[in-house]
């Protein structure tokens, strides 16, 4: 929301209360509106009617247009213009025909006082729209101004943008150049052939001669304009496209400034009832309770808008000039009223007239003259400015069309095995190890690491266990001939449990030292045989006191196979994340650090600024600071929370009281700059 908007809010509720104000102390009460769908009248009224003067219809249609146009009711608080003029013509407040009776306000018809009244508020809330309109059009004017001439800047700064510039512009200097040849050419070979016709009467030449001598012609044409020109022969295209871009630049540093002068008398000068709050409009009321001044101040107002929009675009003057030129018609209009009052000029009716002359005529023809001024000196259009581009790739078009076509199926294989892998990719590698990691969390008995079966290791110790006793049994009774006891059997089992094999080995002690005698008789190679199992027996257990340690990290070892594939998902996914969003997050910390521009240029045209006598800004510096803040206000309100917002709100509106003036203007600014530095950075 601009702050437009806040000011014809703030001069439309002046309106309502100083047309309020007015009324005597018995009938100041909230007025209701007759009621316009069904036809019936509201309980109370906003006067008192005489009933043989005031016409009720027209009091009712008078009402309707004013209820249409305050702000506090309609949704658009400034309309287009059409529509103002729609409601004028509706209160019959623009019928001049007198033949009209009835329908003209000029006529016999004697206009009651408060029908004249509400006729004064009519036209002064259409005042006011029209007001806002005009505003919003130098706004819109005058802020892409900047970017025209920081395009100008650029330009003049760096010689590269210079030959650039050359560049693009070169056919239409070449276009010009040939246009003014073939121009010139045409009009001497014109005047030739009358002469010639002049004294010789009927000879005619052929097609051959013709050409002959229009080729002479536009031989002679540029000498005699190359000879003119020698001046410029010393400067290279480079250099008048350096002075063609600060002669442009210098306009349109003009147009800124005239807009921005513009913008400011309208905003300190328009529109100003010397009120502020609703206890001095009412105490101003009451005491001077005949006065008409608010009605002057809109008679100015639509003086100072037609002024405004009819020198606004005249170049030749400077901005103080400009003011200067405004405030004499002003003051012309206003010596004059009383002189017009007779014709109608001062009355509602003659300033809604002129209402309809500023939005029918003066606002189209200020746009199309802002236009055409823009269009001059501003940037190039898009045209000019990317013809090379488009015509290199108009030209390679074909090429590529060809390169892409005899590349066909390459191309259809690539994005067929681009696909293939990435969806075997995520297969095998994401959603396989998740898998298995959810049948760990699960205990699933397919998801287990082992490296042998469980049964093994019970199997291989019993075979151990039944072949050491067995050794034993055999080896005592061919030694002893007594048989072992079961306590002695126990105790070899208990040992060979602890893996304990003495007696196994004290056997193969025994037969090392008769080898050959102990593998005929086989107790050597037994004993052989039984270590043999025992070093199976101890890897197993190795083994399994590793396949326990693997069972025990089983969850560990499944995320170790889930990570890669994962972080391959999420680094793929953080680029194209920063590939797609990070024009987002360029845009959101550019969008953040947009308000330090306006912030700048507020700081510098407010230090920069020459004070007037009361300290306060000149027109044209007010109407740059109107630019920027407004700048700055749209701005906040993408960035800001809703609540940080209306504080802010309130700042800008201390920044752009012209009356506070520059000290406490430029301490607001301070204010802003450290209490919204988080929104600033």
């Amino acid at each position: 929301m601009s702050f437009v908007v806040d000011h014809i809010r703030r001069i439309d509720g002046q309106l309502d209360r100083l047309q309020l104000s007015k009324q005597p102390p018995s009938l100041r009460t909230s007025p209701e509106l007759y009621s316009v769908s069904d036809g019936t009248h509201g309980t109370r009224e906003t006067y008192e009617l005489d009933e043989d003067s005031a016409d009720p219809e027209r009091i009712l249609k008078l009402q309707a247009a004013i209820k249409t146009l305050s702000t506090t009711s309609s949704a658009r608080v400034t309309p287009p213009s059409d529509v103002l003029i729609g409601l004028l013509e509706g209160a019959q407040l623009l019928s001049t025909n007198p033949s009209k009776g009835e329908g003209n306000p000029s006529s016999d018809h004697r206009t009651s006082a408060p029908e004249q009244e509400l006729q004064w508020l009519l036209v002064s809330k259409a005042t006011s729209q029209a007001y806002g309109l005009v505003l919003n059009l130098l706004l819109d004017q005058t802020i892409p101004l900047s970017n025209d001439m920081g395009y100008w800047n650029e330009v003049l700064a760096s010689p590269k943008y210079t030959g650039l510039y050359t560049l693009q512009t070169s056919p239409i200097r070449l276009w010009h150049w040939t246009t003014d040849i073939y121009r010139d050419a045409r009009e001497r070979l014109q005047r030739l052939r009358s002469n010639s016709e002049g004294h010789v009467g009927g000879q005619t030449s052929t097609m051959s001669d013709r050409w002959r001598q229009f080729y002479g012609m536009v031989k002679e044409s540029t000498r005699e304009r190359s000879l003119a020109d020698v001046h410029s022969r010393f400067m290279t295209p480079f250099t008048r496209c350096q002075m063609q871009a600060k002669s442009k630049l210098k306009h349109l540093r003009r147009l800124r400034e005239m807009c921005a002068s513009g913008l400011g008398v309208l905003m300190d000068e328009g529109m100003m009832f010397d009120t502020h709050d609703e206890e001095s409009v009412s105490s101003k009321a009451t005491s001077n309770y005949d006065s008409d001044e608010w009605k002057t101040v809109v008679s100015k107002s639509v003086t100072l808008m037609e002024s405004i929009l009819r020198n606004i675009t005249t170049l030749d003057m400077r901005p103080g000039e400009f003011e200067e030129t405004v405030f004499m018609n002003v003051d012309d209009e206003a010596a004059g009223s009383q002189e017009a009052a007779a014709e109608g000029a001062s009355t509602p009716v003659g300033l809604a007239l002129r209402l309809q002359e500023i939005l029918d005529h003066f606002l189209p023809a200020h746009i199309t003259a802002s236009r055409q001024l823009v269009s001059e000196y501003g940037r190039p259009s898009r045209l000019v400015r990317y013809w090379l581009p488009g015509l290199v790739l108009l030209l390679s078009s074909s090429t590529l069309l060809r390169l892409f076509v005899s590349h066909k199926a390459e191309i259809i294989q690539w994005i067929r095995d681009l696909g293939t892998t990435t969806v075997d990719f995520w297969n095998n590698w994401v959603v396989e190890p998740a898998k298995k990691v959810i049948g760990t969390i699960r205990h699933d008995k397919d998801s287990e690491i082992a490296l042998m079966s469980k049964e093994s290791l019970q199997g291989d110790r019993a075979s151990l266990e039944r072949m050491v006793v067995d050794f034993a049994i055999d080896n005592h009774n061919n030694s002893s001939g007594a048989p072992l006891t079961e306590a002695e059997i126990a105790d070899v089992r208990a040992k060979v449990k602890e893996g304990d094999l003495t007696p196994v080995l004290r056997a193969y002690e025994k037969d090392l030292r008769r080898p050959f005698v102990g593998t005929i008789r086989g107790d050597l190679i037994r004993a052989l045989l039984i270590q043999i199992q025992k070093t199976k027996v101890d890897v197993e257990v190795a083994v399994g006191g590793i396949d326990n340690l693997l069972r025990s990290q089983e969850l560990v070892f499944g995320f170790v196979g889930l990570t890669p594939g994962v972080l391959v998902v999420l680094g793929l996914s953080r680029w194209l994340s920063g590939v797609f969003a990070g024009r987002r997050g360029r845009v959101n910390s550019k969008r953040q650090g947009s308000m330090i521009g306006p912030l700048r240029n507020i700081d510098r045209i407010l230090s920069a600024a020459t004070p007037s006598n009361q300290g306060m800004l000149s027109y044209k510096e007010h109407g740059l600071l109107l630019c920027e803040v407004h700048l700055l206000r749209q701005r906040a309100q993408n960035i800001m929370p809703a609540e940080i917002n209306t504080e802010f709100l309130e700042e800008v509106s201390d920044l752009v009281d012209l009356r506070a003036g520059i000290e406490r203007q430029i301490r607001v600014v301070e204010r802003i700059r450290w209490a919204y530095a988080r929104w600033l950075q």
